[in-house]
């Protein structure tokens, strides 16, 4: 059995479990990243899983499913009802998009626009609820921030009740880890994944809360590239290549396209035709000048960077 996910309280960590069918209203963004980092502390396998963990997960039809270290049948549902202003500053950058996504493919967190901001943050439970008040209003994107419950009134959740039924729901702008791997393993093979893995967490070192420290924080564009950049220094058919980041919902195959055009344009990138028994050659992708002596993904990634740059 996984360990609870808890939250930073004032008076020690809270489990978030302890709420019947909570609900968090109106987080802001340090809060909403303390609830993702919660659950990955708690199940790390299901949020972001390690090569390893990946390489050894199966699925059905492709959905992801739960781990067989940290079932996600024992880990607590949320509800989020946040304003897209919060969202927006989370999954601005793609590590915390993907946890995200991770939790919201899983069926673990329920991720709700709400229209109009609250007074105050609030959690609340079918039983009782608090409002959350940060300590000393360190709310600037403080990851080691905490938060005082105030408050024990069991009539708390009939404010929000409303609220989250008329709330649309909000999809994460990245895909999450497993999604991507599955996808790329299945039209590219596993070592075309592991790179893919390995190229998104290269040069990263963690901080509080998760968060990666030194250097600029990984948007959703430097992660494409990331992506395509392993993919071509293996080989990989273009076309395949395209369609398994499509299928994970990384980005369209359009979007691919303008990256492999940088590339090319940076001198990294060559294709050569493959012919096929049946229908039109297919375009290999063939690493150039300092992506072709990369060694590693970490090289690579890195060699990527500084063309795109000049």
């Amino acid at each position: 059995m996984p360990p609870e996910p808890t939250l930073p309280f004032a008076d020690g960590r809270g489990a978030i479990g302890d709420l019947a069918d909570p609900v968090l209203a109106d987080p802001s963004p340090p809060l909403l990243t303390a609830v993702i980092e919660a659950y990955r502390e708690a199940a790390p396998a299901v949020v972001e899983p390690d090569l390893s963990t990946l390489r050894g997960l199966t699925s059905t039809e492709g959905a992801p499913g739960p781990s067989p270290d940290s079932p996600v049948s024992e880990l607590p549902t949320l509800t989020v009802l946040a304003t897209d202003r919060a969202i927006d500053a989370v999954v601005d950058e793609f590590r915390r998009a993907s946890r995200l996504a991770a939790l919201a493919e899983a069926g673990v967190l329920d991720l709700r626009t709400l229209s109009e901001p609250q007074p105050n943050p609030a959690l609340v439970g079918r039983e009782t609820g608090h409002v959350l008040v940060a300590v000393g209003g360190r709310e600037d994107g403080d990851a080691t921030a905490t938060w005082c419950r105030v408050g024990d009134d069991p009539a708390l959740r009939e404010r929000y009740v409303p609220l989250v039924e008329a709330a649309e729901g909000r999809r994460p702008r990245a895909p999450s880890r497993r999604r991507v791997y599955e996808s790329v393993r299945e039209r590219c093979g596993v070592a075309v994944a592991d790179d893919v893995v390995r190229a998104f967490d290269a040069g990263v070192v963690e901080g509080p809360g998760g968060d990666a420290v030194g250097g600029d924080p990984l948007d959703l564009a430097g992660a494409r590239r990331r992506a395509y950049v392993a993919g071509a220094r293996r080989g990989a058919l273009d076309r395949d290549l395209r369609r398994a980041f499509e299928d994970a919902g990384l980005g369209s195959s359009a979007t691919f396209t303008r990256v492999k055009r940088k590339l090319r344009e940076s001198g990294l990138l060559g294709t050569e035709s493959v012919p096929q028994p049946v229908g039109r050659p297919r375009e290999r992708l063939v690493a150039r000048g300092a992506l072709a002596e990369a060694d590693g993904p970490g090289e690579a990634v890195a060699a990527a960077a500084t063309a795109v740059e000049r």
